[in-house]
């Protein structure tokens, strides 16, 4: 009997084990994306945000495609547990709220230079 033996590392996702590895895999590669993204399962704050980050693009006049992730195995990839979020190339740049039009134009202005 081995009291003190090392344990094996058993290696989970975020989900104990329901991700294949092809969803992990896609979830990785969507991350390394250029664009905005949304974070969140579509709920009322989620499409305020995506609105609001819509209309600063427009105002800002930058040709960005803006994609709504709703799939929790790929939020979770971004290490984002408090939705909505927002990324901007790969970063996650805000969540857990809805951020104003003017925010995001700061944040997009920023992050550009």
């Amino acid at each position: 009997m081995k009291l003190f033996a090392k344990k094996e590392e058993k290696k989970t996702c975020c989900c104990a084990e329901k991700c294949t590895s092809e969803a992990m895999q896609k979830a990785e590669s969507v991350k390394k994306d250029d664009g905005i993204k949304i974070l969140g399962s579509g709920c009322a704050k989620c499409i305020a945000l995506e609105n609001a980050t819509q209309k600063a693009v427009s105002e800002l006049g930058f040709d960005l495609k803006i994609e709504h992730i709703t799939d929790f195995s790929q939020i979770a990839s971004y290490g984002v547990m408090s939705t909505p979020a927002l990324v901007f190339k790969g970063k996650v740049v805000s969540y857990g709220k809805v951020l104003s039009v003017e925010e995001i134009k700061s944040i997009l202005k920023q992050a550009q230079n």
